[in-house]
Parts: C-alpha cells; structure tokens; sequence
C-alpha cells in the first residue's frame, strides 16, 4: 500500500511544522508505539509478533523488514524526511557512549501512555504486548541524555534545536481494555488517566530541556478494520454515512477534546515553549471522506 499521500496530509495540512516554523530542527526525539517503532519491539527480542521481522514488512520502500509495523515507511519517517533528517536509530540499537546528533526513536509496538501497573491492577495485564509503557521510554531518554550533551548550556543548546514527539501513545490503553469488553462508558472514566500520563510526560521532557514538542491525537478508531470487525453492529445507526462506528469516533474525539485541553494548561504553564496538536484524527478523516479523490 502506499500511504504517501495519507503521511503527507498528516505533517503539512493539519501539522503545518515543515511549511509553518522557520525552525530547522537538527534532531527529533519520538515516543510512541507500533505507530512510530523502527525496530525497538524487534531489537528487543520479542517472539509475540515475530512476523514483523520478515517480508512483507518493508517491502515496498526498504526492500527487507525493519521492525516497523509497515510494508513500508511510517509517518516519524516522512516528518524526518520533511527536515531533511536521517530515519531515527530504534533506541536498543544505540551503544553505550555512541553519539546520536540526529536524535532517537524510543518508540515500541504495543507500548501504552499508563504504566503496567494500572492494567495489571485491573486484571488487564495478561494482554500488555510490553511493559515499555510512555514513562519507560522516559527513562531511556534520560538514561541517554548524558551520552546527548555534557551540563546544562550544551543540553539547552542541542535541545532547542531538536523536535519532540510524544505519541501517538494511549491508543493501545484503549485498545488493550476494548478488547476485554470494556464500554465506551466505562472507558470514558480512563480517559484522565490517559490523558494525565500523556502530559505529565510532555512536562517531564520540557523540564528536561525539550522546546519544541509535537503531541498527536488518537485517529478514528471506529473507523479502523479490527474496531469494524470486533463490533460489528446488526443496527444502521450504529454507524455514519462512511460505515464508520459512530459511538468509537464519539469516543476518539472524547480523548482529543481531553488533551487538547491539557495541552492548553500546558502552554500556559511553559509559555517560552512551543506544544504542536497533531491532528491525526482530522487527517484520516480526509481519506475516509474522500478516498477515490486520496488514492493510497
């Protein structure tokens, strides 16, 4: 499949950083899950879904399997690809005391905004992919930092000219609850979870140094194949003119509405900093609409 087109509208059209900012960012730091993983499920080892390590992952762009959950690249690609950048290391292929000028992908497939801790609480933790929660790839970036820049001018310094990604993370919290039986009602009551891990982690980074940061929203998921399978409803109400489950969209926006609210309390609290809303939600809504008009 090629999903250019579906990548581009993504960065330009509802990011605007490429054709907007005269920032000419020099690295980008992402954090995410199976949306933006180069490789680190694969690195680490992981046989639950080992299918990612052979063709036809990374067929039509990399000619061999990556890691990444694509045949080819993934949207972390086309915004590096927008500056001009190199595509991110998968942090577990980063040796102790290497130099990464070009920034870091701690992204992992499966990887949720919550802790394990919170599933495992709630019985949930039997279907986590990883442990490699948003607060864990925290970790690696602090762990990091050191081999990144020697005090704080340098870090200031290197960090001011580098991009921040924080998500897509929290559609696996979702996902993984959903999955169990839970409702869009009982959901709803995770969502401030979610949502505070979302921007206590974006605060986390500025008090690290971070300036310039890009925190996506959760796309249409009741637009998505296994949304459509799994709950598949008898009842023509249930979904829009575009065969997408209404309730699931609600709930998707529920989420966006939540943090973009935090991010506004965010930007208040750090006004020498610039916070990006990746609108990934409106993006995809765009094919959905249109898709003989976007050919992926």
């Amino acid at each position: 499949m090629k999903n250019n087109f579906f990548i581009l509208v993504i960065l330009f059209q509802t990011v605007g950083l490429a054709l907007s900012t005269p920032q000419k960012y020099e690295s980008i730091f992402n954090f995410g899950d199976s949306l933006s993983d180069t490789g680190n499920l694969l690195l680490s080892g992981a046989l639950v879904f080992p299918v990612i390590g052979q063709l036809p992952y990374g067929e039509t762009f990399f000619q061999h399997a990556t890691g990444r959950c694509s045949d080819g690249r993934l949207i972390i690609d086309f915004i590096a690809e927008a500056f001009s950048l190199p595509y991110l290391e998968p942090y577990l292929a980063v040796k102790q005391g290497q130099s990464s000028p070009h920034g870091v992908n701690f992204a992992f497939s499966g990887a949720t905004a919550l802790d394990a801790e919170f599933f495992f609480q709630r019985n949930m933790g039997s279907i986590l992919w990883t442990n490699n929660s948003l607060n864990v790839q925290l970790g690696w970036f602090r762990k990091l930092k050191s081999d990144l820049c020697s005090d704080n001018e340098s870090c200031d310094d290197f960090f001011k000219k580098s991009l921040f990604l924080v998500g897509e993370i929290g559609g696996n919290d979702y996902n993984y609850a959903f999955f169990l039986g839970g409702s869009i009602k009982q959901l709803q009551s995770m969502v401030p979870s979610v949502v505070g891990a979302i921007a206590n982690a974006t605060s986390a980074l500025i008090e690290e140094g971070a300036v310039e940061l890009m925190v996506p929203g959760n796309f249409p998921i009741g637009c998505s194949a296994v949304y459509l399978t799994l709950f598949e409803s008898p009842k023509k109400d249930d979904y829009d003119r575009h065969g997408c489950l209404k309730a699931f969209n609600g709930f998707a926006k529920y989420h966006n509405n939540q943090l973009k609210q935090a991010l506004d309390t965010l930007r208040q609290k750090y006004p020498h900093v610039r916070i990006f809303y990746a609108d990934y939600y409106g993006a995809a809504m765009r094919y959905v609409h249109a898709p003989l008009h976007h050919v992926l």
